[in-house]
């Protein structure tokens, strides 16, 4: 599916109106720095990075051997054993984020009337590491050694139909494509079914491309760093900047119109989805101004808010020097210089493909409820200090009601989402 270039109006619509935004009443993370939602928030309030060398496969072949790996990651010991020879970890990963979600939204999605629930997911690709383990069996064993399920379980909507089969949610859905800005996409759509009617929705994304083929494709698109400290390699909106480092993980959310959840008890959910936009940055050598700043003021418009409503900006934070200048200005431009804090959790997990901008979101919503602004971490020379406030070394105390989340894929994708605190 391709990436389709998405704002909405600052006007909501008629749904939105009469029950207000819709509200995220579960969170599932899984990330190289905890397996569930609460191990990862402490991690990142510790400034505990998940970064280091690959152990998933020899990366001494490749110029990039680090990455955030979600360790202790054990498929046959959190899923049923029929699942496990139609997924690979991708999916894997995603299913039990997306069960962690469900629990914690108390709701059960086959007691909901019929097509009442529905799944959107983001990917940058698909089951990477199957489709590589069943070309191994054709050219090693031959065709009658192939799997069946290769038909699905390589393709980029197996996270969206794998959660939807197994906890019967018939209802709206879809899967998106736009590599790191992907995931608030997916969530934006999923507000739109929320508007249009679907009450409860499972979105957001959990990614990994850790293996030998879905490395040699990650690292092909220049952008990483060859660095082999942990520490160092992965540092955005630092004067060290060289690239950066991927990851696995993610996190899976559920959205729900207000109304419904309030009416079966949910009195305090995590937040509100109040703002998104979308746009294109535009040809290289066009002249024309980078697409960022327009993303940003069509969400606060989406939104409502000015720019001084804006609490935390959770970047981008390419790790690429000239992608993170063109981020500092784009901020300073809409809010002013060091006008409003700047963190990057990310520098504690890499950049998780898809996954990144839904965990991204997922903090927000945690340091909404904590009244905490995590930290980036690593930054010793900041390279921006005059365009943007960033938050480095512990998290910083603060009232949060309203977050920013950006995300940049390659390839020109610029998405914002506004998280807020719910009403």
């Amino acid at each position: 599916m391709t990436h389709t270039t998405t704002t909405r109006s600052a006007a909501p619509d008629a749904t939105a109106e009469r029950t207000g935004p819709p509200v995220i009443t579960g969170l599932g993370v899984i990330a190289p720095n905890g397996m569930t939602t609460e191990a990862y928030w402490s991690a990142v309030l510790r400034g505990e990075s998940g970064i280091d060398r690959i152990t998933l496969f020899d990366p001494s072949g490749y110029p990039t051997r680090l990455a955030g790996e979600v360790k202790g990651f054990v498929a046959k010991d959190l899923l049923p054993g029929r699942l496990l020879p139609q997924t690979d970890r991708m999916t894997r990963l995603a299913l039990v984020a997306a069960e962690a979600a469900i629990a914690d939204s108390g709701a059960d999605p086959r007691q909901l009337p019929p097509y009442a629930a529905g799944v959107v997911t983001a990917a940058s690709g698909g089951g990477i590491e199957f489709g590589q383990r069943e070309m191994e069996a054709l050219w090693s064993k031959g065709s009658s050694h192939v799997s069946a399920y290769q038909s699905f379980a390589w393709f980029y909507p197996v996270n969206t139909g794998q959660i939807s089969i197994r906890h019967g949610m018939r209802g709206a859905s879809a899967a998106l494509v736009a590599e790191q800005a992907g995931a608030l996409d997916a969530v934006a759509k999923a507000r739109r079914h929320v508007r249009d009617g679907t009450p409860y929705m499972v979105t957001g994304a959990v990614d990994s491309a850790m293996c030998p083929w879905g490395w040699l494709m990650v690292t092909r698109s220049g952008r990483l760093s060859t660095v082999a400290d942990p520490r160092r390699a992965y540092v955005p909106y630092d004067a060290g900047a060289s690239g950066f480092v991927p990851g696995e993980g993610g996190a899976i959310l559920v959205l729900e119109d207000a109304r419904t959840a309030r009416e079966r008890g949910i009195d305090r959910p995590y937040g509100a989805v109040t703002g998104y936009a979308a746009t294109f940055d535009p040809r290289p050598g066009s002249g024309r101004e980078p697409g960022l700043r327009r993303a940003v003021e069509l969400a606060l418009a989406d939104a409502a808010l000015a720019h001084g409503d804006i609490d935390v900006v959770f970047g981008d934070a390419a790790g690429v020097p000239e992608l993170d200048r063109v981020e500092a200005e784009a901020l300073a431009a809409v809010f002013g210089p060091r006008a409003v804090p700047v963190t990057a959790p990310k520098t504690m997990t890499g950049r998780l493909l898809a996954g990144g901008a839904a965990l991204d979101v997922a903090t927000a919503l945690l340091a909404i409820r904590d009244g905490l602004i995590p930290p980036a971490v690593n930054i010793e020379r900041p390279a921006h200090h005059e365009a943007i406030d960033l938050v480095t070394g512990a998290p910083r105390e603060a009232r949060l009601d309203h977050a920013l989340v950006i995300a940049r894929g390659h390839g020109g994708h610029n998405s914002v989402m506004v998280i807020s605190r719910a009403r």
